[in-house]
């Protein structure tokens, strides 16, 4: 009875049953970490810098200013606009010289141009004989409940924005991750995972900051929730 008794007083934990299998698992896990070889492949890079890092200085109160006159002037602009449902006002399809209508677009490109040599040194572009070029530029404004559906930009090489008037509360830039079409059943990531690993990302960028990305890169902008109106200017830079 003796060696019964013992016998029972082994199996009687099985709490302590379940640990052992699984403390066991979890330490292979971690050897099995430790030892293997983990890198990251086909990299999504994101540029952002202060604009004016770059000569000459854009004024940003000027820049705002002279975005807010145009987008009262543009008729052919505010009709697209409304033609198309788009919640706002944007310059995409009315106006192609702005740097030639305005000086300070003009002081904006010459800074452009550096952001995007270092950007396209960064991501080692070989251009040969070619170069990256400004192909068009535009001027967006968000009011209360605007909103930027999810998009790309075809035929371009790098895309990018700098930012005039981001109000308390504006809505941020929201960056999708290239493969999530690719995925098919893959499981969720993580609510914590690494922000390399996450399937989106938000930026809230400040004044005056450029960022810059991949035009294959899938971006949106989301609900605006703030009163004020959030203002930008979109670029495009092509391979010639």
């Amino acid at each position: 009875m003796g060696r019964n008794s013992s016998k029972i007083r082994q199996i009687s934990n099985p709490v302590a049953s379940c640990r052992r299998p699984r403390l066991a698992r979890l330490r292979a896990l971690a050897y099995a970490i430790a030892m293997s070889e983990i890198e990251s492949l086909f990299v999504t890079r994101l540029y952002r810098a202060n604009l004016n890092d770059t000569a000459p200085g854009v004024d940003a109160a000027e820049m705002e200013t002279a975005c807010l006159s145009i987008a009262e002037d543009d008729e052919a602009g505010q009709e697209w606009c409304e033609e198309n449902g788009y919640p706002g006002y944007t310059s995409y399809a009315s106006l192609s010289d702005l740097p030639w209508r305005f000086p300070i677009f003009a002081d904006l490109v010459t800074a452009l141009d550096a952001h995007v040599a270092a950007f396209a040194k960064d991501l080692e572009f070989d251009l040969g004989d070619g170069k990256l070029v400004l192909e068009d530029l535009w001027i967006n404004i968000l009011p209360e409940g605007g909103t930027h559906a999810s998009h790309l930009h075809p035929h371009a090489v790098i895309s990018g924005t700098t930012y005039v008037a981001m109000p308390d509360g504006a809505a941020a830039l929201k960056l999708e991750d290239p493969r999530s079409s690719r995925m098919m059943a893959a499981p969720p990531r993580r609510k914590g995972a690494r922000r390399a690993l996450q399937s989106f990302v938000y930026l809230t960028p400040e004044p005056g900051e450029v960022l810059l990305w991949e035009s294959w890169l899938r971006h949106e902008v989301p609900l605006n929730m703030t009163e004020a109106e959030r203002i930008s200017v979109s670029f495009n830079y092509k391979w010639v």
